[in-house]
């Protein structure tokens, strides 16, 4: 079994975009992780920590929201991993585009469909654990 002590935690800044140009470090998410030694989403270790596996997304202006990062059938690969805020429904979970396939390393960037349907990128901060 797998500690929860394992995960590691992620910090995504807002990338470089029109509203933004420098991009924003107002605006992201905080969240842990099993990462493999590449840098990957590990989806087995997933499995075995996924009530620690949580998310904070912070956004200037609105109240944090937090929730739990889940793993979900469709999508590449056949699955999709999502930022997911309250498990009775699916209409405010926050899609990551293929994030089994990129490393979480800092510089990085990763691309994420809000709950409105608008995919915005962030780029890796930090990785600690």
């Amino acid at each position: 079994m797998t500690s929860p002590d394992t995960l590691q935690h992620i910090t995504l800044h807002l990338a470089r975009c029109a509203e933004f140009p420098e991009g924003s470090d107002r605006h992201g998410y905080s969240f842990r992780a099993p990462l493999d030694g590449r840098g990957h989403i590990d989806p087995l270790r997933w499995k075995e920590t996924r009530r620690h596996c949580v998310v904070r997304r912070f956004w200037a202006g609105e109240a944090d929201r937090r929730g739990q990062l889940i793993h979900k059938p469709g999508g590449a690969q056949g699955a999709t991993w999502a930022f997911d805020y309250d498990a009775s429904t699916t209409r405010d979970d926050e899609a990551g585009y293929r994030l089994g396939d990129h490393a979480f390393v800092p510089g990085e960037y990763v691309s994420i469909r809000d709950d409105a349907g608008a995919m915005h990128s962030f780029v890796v901060h930090q990785v600690e654990g």
